[in-house]
């Protein structure tokens, strides 16, 4: 019989220093997701392909290096689908290391719990689209009331977060990035993730196009009085 703590992980980067504000991270990827975002890089990941890392695998490994890593980020895939994400969350916070979770915000319950007791330090979610456009870049239908509960749960600022979205040409125009920072309105950090082709893209390689620099700065221009900072990767 599982372990009521275990999740799904399928992957794991040791030493991040980039996932995580202002913290060194190790990052764990979640296997399986709900959505099947077509320019999603983690393909292998979400579909659940991969050897699985136990939970007191990971844990053994941050305590063993406790001196050298501040947090762990939780990543996927999307952690929120994993039933034992709760208790792994709720160890991992015993041990003292800071929890970032990467999330596409269908989970506004599980959101609300870790935040309000504590067990949770930063949250970056993911806003796909604007509301019109959500089945159609997942690939699945979207229940946009829970997308819009995570937003407003994040915008109260009780913990750090950030939105973020992935663009490419063919799939969100300039409009609708716009109705994404309005529908964020004065958000703390809104990051715009421009698009990188791969052999890991699960729709495929060379289907997107990424913006060019001079688009991204006249999208960040368009938006930036919506939002308190944007920023570009």
């Amino acid at each position: 019989m599982p372990d009521k703590d275990d999740i799904n992980i399928l992957g794991i980067e040791k030493s991040s220093f980039i996932d995580y504000p202002n913290n060194i991270c190790t990052v764990i990827f979640t296997g399986g997701c709900n959505f099947r975002c077509l320019y999603c890089h983690n393909s292998s990941i979400v579909e659940g392909k991969g050897d699985k890392i136990g939970t007191g695998e990971i844990i053994h490994f941050l305590k063993d290096r406790e001196k050298f890593i501040d947090a762990l980020c939780i990543s996927g895939g999307e952690p929120t689908i994993q039933k034992g994400l709760y208790n792994f969350i709720y160890k991992i916070k015993k041990e003292g290391f800071n929890i970032k979770l990467d999330t596409n915000g269908t989970n506004p319950g599980l959101l609300k719990k870790l935040i309000d007791e504590k067990l949770i330090d930063y949250i970056a979610m993911d806003v796909k689209a604007p509301p019109d456009k959500y089945s159609s870049i997942t690939q699945t239908p979207v229940i946009l009331e829970d997308i819009q509960e995570s937003i407003d749960i994040l915008l109260e600022n009780k913990i750090g977060y950030e939105f973020r979205t992935t663009i490419c040409k063919e799939l969100l125009s300039m409009e609708d990035i716009k109705t994404i920072a309005k529908g964020i309105k004065g958000c703390n950090t809104y990051a715009l993730q421009n698009f990188k082709d791969g052999e890991t893209i699960l729709a495929g390689q060379n289907k997107f196009t990424p913006y060019s620099d001079e688009e991204l700065e006249e999208i960040q221009n368009q938006i930036q009085g919506l939002l308190n900072k944007v920023i570009i990767r």
